[in-house]
């Protein structure tokens, strides 16, 4: 790919100085380790907007189906649940 564009930032010193040292160190240009970073921050943030799509279409899936609970229920199967895993801790000697 073309590298056409001008990226400018401020940082601090010692952190370019830091990075640049790392980038050395790794045998790799600064300005490759850069890009990646960058590639990797836009690809993580496609698929956590993609995970949070799918959470929300299930969700929607479950109200429309009914399956929805009121505060009290979901606190009452909670406590339901965390009283169960304490039993077990007892049983199991913990």
């Amino acid at each position: 790919m073309a590298k056409e564009a001008v990226f400018t930032l401020k940082l601090e010193p010692e952190l370019r100085d830091a990075f640049m040292a790392a980038a050395a160190a790794a045998d790799r240009p600064a300005s490759q380790i850069v890009r990646e970073f960058m590639r990797d921050y836009v690809r993580q943030d496609r698929e956590y907007v993609e995970f949070l799509r799918r959470k929300v279409e299930k969700a929607r899936a479950s109200i429309a189906a009914g399956r929805v609970y009121t505060d009290e229920e979901v606190r009452e199967r909670m406590k339901a649940r965390f009283e169960e895993w304490e039993r077990k801790d007892r049983e199991a000697g913990r």
